[in-house]
């Protein structure tokens, strides 16, 4: 039953309005930018692990090794950027009048466990936790804490094989876990649009110089790579 009274607020907007709804001016350039240079960082990732399993399939295991380690460099790149924003959301949450409202993560977007167990805790919370503060700071901390995972996870996996000519198993492990990195990339996503919906305007130039990205007329009309894209 909805509740009706002045402590209902008609103003509330769900997760798939936040994300449908244009960001204004300079939230809309700032949001680009950053998941720009996120899509930048993963689809070299995402086309390095081809590459491995493309030789794998030829039957060319020396290279195939040499171009995992590649791929493993990638994979922490992306991941530390993806922890780095939650970090950096975690820290600037406190400049919220209002928190947005967040979907707990879903285990079918998941394959691997880490990802499903990450999705099962963050149900379970969701449940109990009413506050749109609760809710959105925890969602934050345990994606991060599942990026954290799935990359240990990632560079053991790419170790195994690097050990082992012809493993069959870690082989698997790098492509499911690639698969719930993607999903915690579109999380990440959604998450920020939403934040930057709800962040102070004042405090926007504050969040983006934390995740590298200046905010200047140059950049927000030239749409420019995140200053901490360098290799």
């Amino acid at each position: 039953m909805l509740l009706k009274g002045p402590w209902a607020s008609s103003s509330r907007r769900s997760v798939s309005e936040d994300w449908i709804s244009a960001l204004p001016g300079e939230k809309r350039q700032t949001f680009e930018l950053i998941v720009a240079d996120w899509e930048s960082v993963y689809a070299m990732m995402s086309v390095a692990l081809d590459d491995s399993l493309s030789l794998k399939a030829r039957g060319d295991m020396v290279c195939a090794r040499q171009q995992i380690t590649v791929t493993a460099e990638l994979f922490e790149r992306i991941s530390s950027r993806l922890i780095a924003f939650c970090d950096v959301v975690a820290l600037h949450s406190r400049h919220l009048r209002s928190f947005p409202s967040v979907d707990p993560l879903k285990t079918d977007f998941f394959r691997g466990s880490i990802g499903q167990s990450a999705a099962s805790w963050n149900r379970i919370l969701h449940r109990v936790l009413f506050a749109d503060r609760s809710r959105f700071r925890h969602k934050v901390r345990i994606l991060s804490d599942t990026l954290r995972r799935l990359d240990v996870e990632f560079h053991r996996a790419a170790a195994a094989v690097s050990r082992d000519s012809r493993p069959i198993q870690p082989w698997d492990s790098l492509d499911c876990i690639h698969y719930d990195l993607n999903t915690c990339l579109r999380e990440n996503e959604v998450l920020l649009k939403s934040f930057l919906r709800a962040l102070p305007a004042q405090h926007l130039a504050a969040f983006a110089l934390d995740l590298g990205l200046t905010l200047s007329p140059a950049s927000l009309t030239g749409h420019t790579r995140l200053s901490s894209a360098s290799a």
